[in-house]
């Protein structure tokens, strides 16, 4: 049994969105100059929008999207209503917005059997006539030019192409560019701020290994150079420890090479007897009567790169003539701080006789800087002060260390191998008496003494010591790292506005979008109501329009 034959007012039209226009010109529902005549009705609507009524649905119409035909359509049913009660007494409008162009006027002249269309009567001219008004089309001839060949038809597909092909696209795309931006500002604000925690962390770190806060690093850093004296005399007083230590160095000498030309350790040993002395005490072996430091000269802090010195320079201006130069010029010479008293008998020439009172010149022995018993300039520094006594004493406790490591593992390797214990049988005492433990304890007083010196923030001092401008260098770099945090928070706080600046634009196209979306669906509805009557009410499918 076949099925019965489905009726083709049941089978919709499909038509694709993107050929929406063309199929509606090739099925001549529209005429191909539609353009020209929908511009002429869009200039015709701007002229009636200049009289327009204050009424909350009208101004809800225009402040929404393009007007359109439909639009038309509602402001004419509300102009009906609003426009009422300027019909005359042949129901025709006598307002503007509601009057038809071309129309006139129909005057019965009693003379012939039909009305006959004739100018009304001329009215007597006004003594001051009114200023010209823009002439105000009316809404119902608006209306009827859309109508035209269908042209709202053939406009009205044109915004929807519009609208699905390129304005909701490009809405689309601002606002995922907005989140996107968000996105990378939120990532970069986030790498700023660890970056700037870095470098405050390595900026504290750097500060806690000079052994400062760093409120004010520079006047901080000054500071610790006083300290430096306390800290080599505990060093100094910390050799004192090692006697045993060199002594067994000692004797490991004597025993091996079974002489000692020449006293093995001597400037340890004497730090370790008398303490961090002076240079002078070391040299000579007796102690200063008068020690007289070098002044250290406190570098003042460097200026701004944007603050120019110009020292004392001054320029004052000479008054005095060529003419004058006879009696006043020594005004104007510059004064070179040199005198020059020429003498008959010598020429000028001051050959330093004995009858001058000039200075004296005394001669000391090699190696002193001084007088007897009063120790100047670098003698007057103590050993681990001066770098080369400094250097010397470290280089001493690295060859203290040596040994004792050294001697450590023979005794442990001597503890299990009975020929290698029987190879110290002959020697003294203070060798066979010493144990494992022993030793080891001797090591780690040497190293622990090593390791004060080797500090870092020992090092920094001893740098600063020996070069004051050293401590700027330092007060640069460590401000520099704060600087750059500063930079990187500023940053942040600049990617932070642009991220408000992206949520904000994201916020006012979202609204936009959501409307053009709105009107779109209307349009898609209007449009297949519209097609679906022409043919007799089927169905009307537009294809592609994705909301």
């Amino acid at each position: 049994m076949q099925a019965p034959p489905q009726d083709y007012r049941d089978v919709p039209i499909d038509i694709q969105t993107s050929k929406l226009l063309d199929w509606l010109l090739d099925r001549r529902h529209c005429g191909r100059r539609w353009q020209a005549q929908a511009r002429a009705v869009r200039q015709r609507m701007e002229a009636a929008l200049r009289d327009m009524p204050e009424h909350p649905e009208i101004r809800q119409l225009l402040a929404g999207t393009a007007l359109h035909y439909f639009h038309c359509l509602r402001i004419v049913e509300i102009l009906r209503g609003t426009e009422a009660s300027t019909r005359n007494l042949f129901g025709r409008y006598s307002s503007q917005r509601m009057k038809v162009s071309g129309h006139r006027h129909r005057h019965w002249d009693g003379a012939g059997s039909g009305p006959a269309l004739t100018a009304p009567p001329a009215l007597p001219p006004p003594a001051l006539p009114p200023p010209p008004l823009p002439p105000l089309q009316d809404w119902q001839e608006i209306v009827a030019l859309y109508e035209k060949e269908n042209t709202y038809l053939a406009e009205l597909a044109s915004l929807l192409v519009r609208s699905v092909s390129y304005e909701a696209p490009a809405l689309r795309k601002q606002i995922s560019r907005c989140q996107q931006a968000q996105q990378d500002f939120a990532r970069r604000e986030e790498e700023c701020q660890l970056a700037a925690a870095e470098l405050r962390e390595r900026f504290y770190a750097s500060c806690k290994q000079y052994g400062i806060t760093g409120d004010n690093v520079r006047q901080e850093l000054l500071a610790l150079v006083k300290e430096l004296p306390s800290l080599l005399s505990g060093i100094g007083a910390g050799a004192s420890a090692l006697t045993e230590a060199i002594e067994l160095y000692e004797a490991c000498v004597e025993f091996v090479c079974e002489s000692s030309a020449e006293p093995v350790l001597p400037l340890l040993r004497h730090v370790g007897r008398r303490g961090n002395t002076t240079v002078y005490e070391w040299r000579t072996g007796l102690e200063p009567v008068r020690v007289e430091r070098p002044e250290v000269q406190e570098v003042p802090e460097q200026p701004k790169e944007d603050a120019i010195d110009w020292g004392d320079f001054t320029l004052e201006p000479s008054g005095a003539s060529d003419g004058a130069a006879a009696g006043g010029g020594a005004q104007d010479e510059i004064d070179w701080g040199i005198t020059l008293e020429p003498s008959p008998q010598d020429d000028g020439i001051d050959w330093g006789d004995g009858e001058s009172d000039g200075a004296q010149i005394s001669v000391v022995e090699a190696g002193t800087e001084g007088p007897e018993g009063v120790a100047r300039g670098s003698e007057a520094l103590t050993l681990l002060e001066h770098a080369e006594t400094r250097n010397r004493f470290i280089d001493e406790l690295m060859e203290l260390e040596l040994f004792l490591a050294q001697r450590l593992v023979e005794m442990e390797e001597a503890e299990a191998d009975v020929l290698a214990a029987s190879q110290f049988q002959l020697a003294p005492a203070a060798l066979q008496g010493q144990t494992s433990a022993r030793v080891g304890s001797l090591l780690a007083g040497t190293r622990a003494l090593l390791g004060q010196l080797g500090a870092r923030r020992t090092q920094h001092l001893f740098t600063i010591l020996a070069s004051p401008r050293y401590v700027d260098r330092v007060s640069e770099l460590l401000r520099q790292k704060l600087k750059q945090a500063e930079l990187l928070l500023a940053k942040r706080e600049a990617l932070s506005r642009k991220r408000q600046e992206a949520l904000a634009e994201q916020g006012a196209l979202e609204p936009k979008l959501d409307r053009l979306l709105e009107g779109t669906r209307e349009l898609q509805q209007l449009i297949e109501a519209d097609i679906s009557k022409r043919y007799g009410g089927r169905p009307v499918n537009l294809m592609g329009v994705s909301l």
